[in-house]
């Protein structure tokens, strides 16, 4: 008999496009799988998809840097329930999807489990953290049926 896997935890998600150009490769019940796939506790996301004016805004009055960046993560609480804002650039998205030539569908889901480790206290300031991060991150794609973001084309 086949071990059951564990439920995963409760989300209430709430997906915003300040920008609509990602909303095809966004359906809520794909974002929802993604971020459920990268959780370890119950939580309340906010997952906001903006364009490149409100991204620049964000980067440089939350993190002092003058460009957008692809996500930003915005956490709030990781206990007893995980409550944050993942905030993802859609041109900045767009972007490097297309540098990379992966699908811009798989940039996001990797980019939204990228967010949703950070807002669980994951992060990648040193080597050793980086590391770690990178391993959970591709183990959670792969059992998506995903690419390994880090593997060296």
């Amino acid at each position: 008999m086949a071990a059951r896997k564990p439920p995963r935890p409760p989300l209430q998600l709430s997906l915003q496009f300040a920008d609509p150009s990602a909303r095809d490769a966004l359906p809520r019940h794909r974002v929802a799988r993604w971020v459920r796939a990268a959780l370890d506790a119950p939580a309340a996301i906010t997952v906001r998809i903006v364009d490149a004016e409100e991204g620049l805004a964000l980067n440089r009055d939350y993190r002092a840097q003058d460009h957008a960046t692809n996500v930003l993560t915005f956490d709030y609480q990781t206990e007893p329930m995980v409550v944050a804002d993942l905030v993802l650039c859609a041109p900045v998205v767009a972007r490097e999807a297309r540098q990379q030539r992966i699908p811009l569908a798989d940039h996001y889901a990797h980019l939204l489990v990228h967010g949703t480790l950070h807002a669980q206290g994951w992060d990648h300031l040193n080597e050793a953290d980086a590391q770690a991060m990178e391993a959970r991150e591709t183990a959670i794609l792969l059992s998506l049926g995903l690419h390994d973001p880090y593997r060296r084309r």
